[in-house]
């Protein structure tokens, strides 16, 4: 089993961005100076000068973020934990999510075990550092603090989730053949240790979709999780049809990396989009496949087609956000014409699917979002850089694709202007 935490992951790669990836190296937009007879050969780059859409800065999204980690990570450093575990709770039953679709719980009960998880990390990261330097003395507290707080669940999934993060700074990186059998083990602890202060708390009763999802998490220490995963994931998505990360998520754990098989994950999708058909139409078809195939190119072969191009037009008509609207076009605009999914085999299914864009582009897309535009390149788990970067590179990708698809026009000497009608093609005078 592969090391990647899928539920974890999206707060830490949102909120501590740190560096970018090789593969999204920034990149000129002036030609290099060749011959006349190299010239004559070369196709050149759209001219994204002739295209004129908003672009959104990520920094209100990535504000949002951080203020809610700071409030949760302010309010345990002042012992306040009485008023920290009621905000979480009453995100969590609001269903309470960012513009870009983070749970506000998640976000504060991350901010508030920072300065105990962080140092567990940076100790077992650092070949450096021996792992008996790995801070323990947080965990211990925390305990404590549960002990004074055991019918708040809010202040127990900051606790749970510690452990959580704490176990996977423990197992590391790779394959769970190549962990060392006392990372191994502590691992199995603190993942057994979590699982034994969830069991404390019924997410149904406490109406928590955070105490589901953090049950699904804990899959990855389990025997028999297969034989879980659909109950686990179905649990969920029924506290929060109304969330896709959770169907998102589920996709991902289905893929033969994890818990699944290729079979499980066409079977799981149309679960989803049955569950959730009266907030997304067929959309859960789609949200649970999207994750998986930006993983897992091979994931498309069971896929329907039709069925997924009928989920995307749902979504977007039930839901016309920008940041759902960004996913998709990306989505289909980089993700699916990437190198990897031209195998002869998936590479008509990865067209009919990435021709999407054209409807998308027109029907849907009004402004650009750098950072989903950055992320499809090869998954949210990779991105790492500074958000500067990140915009910067998303929003130079995002252009030449828009631009390239009027490629025509503004060879024509034409402008591409979006407004709230979409793109409209403004004929040179």
């Amino acid at each position: 089993m592969y090391r990647k935490n899928p539920l974890t992951a999206p707060i830490k790669q949102l909120s501590l961005i740190k560096t970018l990836p090789r593969f999204l190296k920034t990149t000129t937009l002036k030609p290099r100076h060749r011959s006349q007879k190299t010239r004559s050969r070369t196709v050149p780059l759209p001219q994204i000068d002739a295209l004129d859409i908003p672009i959104r800065d990520i920094s209100a999204e990535q504000a949002d973020r951080s203020t809610l980690e700071a409030r949760g990570q302010f309010l345990a450093r002042q012992d306040m934990w009485e008023e920290l575990g009621q905000e979480i709770r009453a995100y969590d039953q609001a269903r309470a999510v960012t513009s870009g679709g983070m749970s506000k719980a998640d976000l504060m009960a991350y901010g508030a075990r920072i300065d105990v998880v962080v140092p567990i990390q940076t100790a077992l990261s650092d070949p450096g550092l021996l792992p008996q330097h790995a801070p323990r003395h947080g965990l211990r507290e925390f305990e404590q603090v549960l002990n004074d707080h055991p019918d708040d669940y809010g202040v127990a999934l900051v606790v749970i989730n510690a452990y959580i993060d704490a176990a996977w700074a423990w197992r590391g990186e790779g394959w769970t053949g190549d962990i060392p059998a006392d990372h191994w083990r502590e691992f199995s602890l603190k993942m057994a240790r979590a699982g034994d202060i969830l069991d404390r708390y019924s997410p149904f009763e406490c109406d928590s979709p955070a105490l589901a999802a953090t049950r699904c998490a804990l899959l990855a220490a389990q025997q028999g999780a297969g034989q879980r995963i659909a109950d686990d994931y179905e649990d969920l998505i029924d506290l929060d049809p109304a969330n896709p990360r959770h169907m998102r998520a589920f996709g991902n754990h289905l893929l033969p990396r994890w818990f699944g098989s290729y079979n499980q994950l066409e079977i799981g999708a149309r679960r989803a989009a049955a569950m959730t058909q009266d907030i997304w139409g067929m959309g859960g078809y789609a949200w649970t496949y999207l994750d998986a195939l930006t993983v897992d190119p091979k994931a498309i072969a069971l896929l329907d087609t039709d069925f997924f191009v009928e989920a995307m037009q749902d979504i977007l008509r039930r839901r016309p956000d920008q940041h759902i609207a960004n996913t998709f076009a990306a989505f289909c605009a980089v993700t699916l014409r990437q190198d990897r999914f031209q195998d002869p085999d998936h590479a008509a299914s990865a067209k009919t699917l990435s021709d999407a864009f054209d409807w998308i582009l027109r029907d849907h897309l009004r402004e650009v979002h750098p950072l989903v535009w950055a992320m499809a390149k090869q998954g949210p788990d990779r991105i790492s850089a500074a958000p500067e970067t990140i915009a910067r590179d998303g929003e130079i990708r995002a252009r030449r694709r828009i631009a390239g698809h009027f490629d025509a026009d503004i060879r024509r000497g034409a402008r591409i202007v979006f407004d709230d009608r979409g793109p409209q093609v403004i004929a040179p005078r």
